[in-house]
C-alpha cells in the first residue's frame, strides 16, 4: 500500500478516513478547524443581517503562479460575501479527491487554505471529504460555503447603480485568467504573470468607511471579466454605462499575451479585483482611500453610469471610436476557478 497516495478507502468512513482526518486534514487546518469530528459546527450568532454564499472550484492546474486551488477557494468565497458589504466569518469546505492524488499535494492545498483564511480573518469551521475512483474527477475539486455579517444598513446590490455613478476598479485586469492559462498550457510567456487571487474584505471595509451610503454596487469580476460583469449590472439596474478603454489598467505583459492569442483582457477572469459604483461626489475620495490599501494601489475610475439606453454598455476605445460591449456566448478560458 502506497501511503503517499489517496486511496478509495480514505473516503469509506472507516479507519482510513479517520486516519486521513486525524493525520492530515485537521492538523493542516489547525487553529481554524474545530477539534473532533462532529456532524456540524455550533456557532455564536453574529450581530446584524446574515450573508450566505456557496461556490465550487475546479481550476486546472491546481497550482498556478500566484496561488493554488486552496487559496483560491477561500478568496473566492470571502469575496462573494464582501461584495454584499458583509464581513466574512465562517467557511465550510467540501473536498472531492480523486483516487491516487498525492497526500503531499493535498497537504499543500490545505496549508494554503489555512493561510488564506488566517489572512482574511475567517474561520473554517466544518467540512466533508469524499474520494472517487481514478478517472472520475481531476485531482481535487473543492466546494465551499460562507457566512458573513452585515452590520450596516447600506443597500449594496447589482440593481442599485444610478445615473452619474462613477465606476472604480482596484487594479489591473485579466491577471488571473492569463496566469492559469499559461500554467495549464505550459506557455513560456517570457515574464512573471501571476494570479491576482486575494481576499478583498479589508479593502471593502475601507471603501464602506469612506463612501457610506454613497456606495451603490460592489461586484468581483471573475468569470467573464469586467466586461461581462458590467453588462450584468447594466441589465440589473436598467441603466446605460459608458467605459473608457484608456482608463482601464492592464498589465503590459497580460496585454501582450492577449494580443498574441487573440483574447480580450476585458473578458478575462480576475480573482482579486472589484468594481465599485459610487456617487460622483464621493468617487475621488474613494479612489484615494483605495490607493492607501495594498490591494488598491492602482485604483482608477474607468467609466460612469449614464441616462438612457438601459442595459447598454458602450466603450470609448483607445483610438477614439465607440463600440458596444456585450457578453460572450461562452468562456474564453474554461476552468479558471
Amino acid at each position: 500500500m502506497n501511503s503517499d497516495l489517496i486511496l478509495l478507502g480514505h473516503g469509506s468512513g472507516g479507519r482510513l478516513s479517520h486516519q486521513l482526518l486525524d493525520e492530515l486534514i485537521i492538523p493542516a487546518l489547525s487553529g481554524i478547524a474545530p477539534s473532533g469530528q462532529d456532524d456540524a459546527a455550533l456557532l455564536p450568532p453574529p450581530a446584524g443581517q446574515l450573508a450566505y454564499t456557496t461556490d465550487s472550484f475546479v481550476v486546472d492546474p491546481i497550482f498556478f503562479p500566484g496561488g493554488t486551488i486552496g487559496s483560491l477557494a477561500v478568496h473566492g468565497t470571502v469575496n462573494d460575501l464582501a461584495m454584499m458589504g458583509a464581513q466574512p466569518l465562517y467557511l465550510s469546505v467540501g473536498l472531492i479527491i480523486e483516487e491516487g492524488f498525492s497526500r503531499a499535494d493535498l497537504k499543500t492545498v490545505l496549508d494554503d487554505m489555512r493561510q488564506a483564511a488566517d489572512k482574511a480573518r475567517v474561520r473554517i469551521v466544518t467540512g466533508d471529504t469524499k474520494v472517487v475512483p481514478r478517472g472520475k474527477a481531476d485531482k481535487i475539486f473543492i466546494t465551499t460555503a460562507g457566512i458573513g455579517s452585515v452590520e450596516h444598513d447600506i443597500a449594496i446590490h447589482g440593481a442599485n447603480a444610478r445615473p452619474g455613478d462613477k465606476i472604480i476598479i482596484n487594479g489591473t485586469v485579466g491577471d488571473h485568467g492569463i496566469a492559469v492559462m499559461a500554467g495549464r498550457e505550459g506557455l513560456n510567456v517570457g515574464t512573471d504573470i501571476r494570479s491576482d487571487s486575494a481576499a478583498l474584505n479589508s479593502l471593502v471595509a475601507a471603501i464602506i468607511a469612506e463612501a457610506g451610503d454613497l456606495l451603490h454596487v460592489l461586484r468581483d469580476p471573475t468569470r467573464g471579466g469586467i466586461a461581462t460583469t458590467i453588462k450584468e449590472i447594466a441589465q440589473q439596474s436598467e441603466v446605460g454605462i459608458a467605459l473608457h478603454e484608456e482608463q482601464i489598467p492592464v498589465n503590459q505583459a497580460v496585454r501582450g499575451v492577449c494580443s498574441i492569442l487573440g483574447l480580450d483582457p476585458l473578458f478575462v477572469a480576475n480573482e482579486g479585483k472589484l468594481l465599485a459604483f459610487v456617487a460622483p461626489e464621493a468617487a475621488e475620495r474613494v479612489v484615494a482611500a483605495m490607493r492607501q490599501h495594498p490591494l488598491g494601489i492602482q485604483a482608477a475610475i474607468i467609466g460612469e453610469v449614464v441616462d438612457g439606453e438601459p442595459g447598454r454598455v458602450r466603450m470609448e476605445t483607445s483610438v477614439g471610436g465607440t463600440r458596444a460591449v456585450e457578453m460572450l456566448a461562452g468562456e474564453q478560458l474554461p476552468r479558471i476557478c
